[in-house]
């Protein structure tokens, strides 16, 4: 969420964030938010105002009667008073719960190195590393090589699921569970501290760490419950901090958290049907960090390095992208994804995003860092994907596939696969 006083003070800032996102129906909403505040600050002084006077009228009730003298009149203005503070006070709720609907609504300010695009066609490629592999024969789809193998099945969880679900067997199922034990591994050696968290939370505490939107597009909800399945790691991670004062001496605090994750997938992207890509449930190795503004650009670097380090390890080759302003979404100041090469679509697709989202969820959450008795102020909150596991299969199936429909294991993972080399 955006600082109120940008509204107050800078509009015209959050004009030209909206005005580089073509966004044209918030940036009316700019208006609308400086004049509710507006409303809200002057019916808050009224309130005060009229408290003040209900409490003169009060204390001069209570002097009457101890007086034994007649305090009618003071007691119907008092109750005039109070039906007056009632009226301002609902109005100054009006004005505040439509204000900071609005104001959740606003999208982050981006960092000047975002690059203007419409849509994901335009992101910028700053990096690449590694070359795809040339292959003498003809390619299988990592859907081809499960099923013919008889380590993937589609069919039978469609059939009891629907769709977006899969059954994983054997060796493929060990190959999942040797990329989680080795995300986990390579960043408890980098310092992060592994965390299991919990796989659903409330709404509140979700409010915090996402776009609204997301609870139609993406969240599934416990029906009769206040509980939201968890869409990553990243979101419990956060917002577990949520109304803290954390100690200087705390940050940066830096999680690496595992979990299955469940997505509605609502929108123009869907779902396969048939396939491990875009799926509603999958596995997750998840990287946060909570730090200090001015170290927050920093460790964004380090995030994405951390990544690379991940598949340069499992020798897929991959790029990273600037995401543009059409494709950034409201939480992220800057994001970077990281797109392994996919042999059998002959592009890189997307396998992770890495976003500075500076202090936008720290507001929403009420997380600052301070000294005890001293001035607090908001921390930076920071992610990045490790690894997406059923993404990441489907570029080592492919990439690794052999002409005879086995794949071979890459080097780094043997040692978790009690050292079998190949599937078959």
């Amino acid at each position: 969420m955006l600082d109120i006083n940008l509204f107050r003070q800078n509009p015209d800032i959050v004009r030209q964030n909206l005005k580089r996102r073509k966004d044209e129906e918030r940036l009316k909403q700019v208006d609308e938010i400086i004049k509710l505040d507006n409303g809200w600050r002057r019916k808050k002084v009224e309130v005060d105002n009229l408290r003040s006077k209900r409490n003169e009228l009060t204390k001069k009730i209570q002097e009457l009667k101890k007086q034994k003298k007649d305090a009618q009149d003071i007691i119907n203005e008092a109750r005039e008073v109070g039906e007056q503070l009632k009226d301002a006070e609902e109005l100054m709720l009006f004005y505040k719960q439509k204000l900071d609907a609005l104001l959740k609504s606003m999208p982050n300010i981006m960092h000047e190195s975002v690059p203007y695009g419409k849509d994901d066609t335009e992101n910028v490629e700053v990096k690449k590393w590694g070359a795809p592999r040339k292959f003498e024969f003809e390619l299988k789809s990592h859907v081809e090589l499960g099923e013919n193998l008889g380590l993937l099945e589609f069919d039978k969880s469609a059939k009891i699921s629907g769709s977006g679900f899969y059954f994983m067997k054997g060796d493929l199922a060990l190959l999942n569970q040797a990329l989680i034990r080795f995300a986990i591994d390579h960043m408890m050696r980098k310092g992060y501290l592994y965390v299991e968290p919990p796989l659903m939370i409330r709404r509140k505490p979700y409010e915090g760490v996402t776009d609204l939107n997301d609870f139609e597009n993406v969240m599934y909800k416990i029906e009769n419950d206040d509980l939201y399945m968890i869409a990553t790691s990243e979101h419990p991670l956060v917002s577990q901090y949520m109304d803290e004062v954390l100690s200087p001496d705390e940050l940066p605090i830096k999680l690496c958290g595992y979990s299955m994750c469940f997505r509605r997938e609502v929108g123009s992207h869907g779902i396969d049907t048939k396939g491990l890509y875009r799926t509603h449930q999958f596995n997750k190795v998840e990287q946060v960090v909570i730090c200090k503004p001015e170290d927050s650009w920093e460790l964004h670097k380090e995030i994405v390095q951390n990544t690379e380090d991940f598949f340069q390890a499992l020798e897929l080759p991959y790029r990273i992208v600037n995401i543009c302003t059409g494709d950034l979404g409201i939480v992220a100041a800057k994001k970077y994804d990281i797109e392994v090469w996919m042999p059998r679509q002959g592009k890189y697709a997307e396998a992770g995003s890495a976003s500075n989202c500076t202090d936008y969820q720290a507001r929403r959450l009420n997380i600052k860092y301070g000294q005890e008795g001293g001035e607090k102020f908001l921390v930076h909150t920071l992610n990045n994907t490790v690894v997406a596991t059923s993404r990441a299969l489907v570029a080592i199936m492919e990439n690794y596939q052999n002409e005879d429909g086995t794949i071979t294991v890459p080097k780094v993972l043997v040692p978790y696969m009690n050292g079998k080399t190949l599937i078959k």
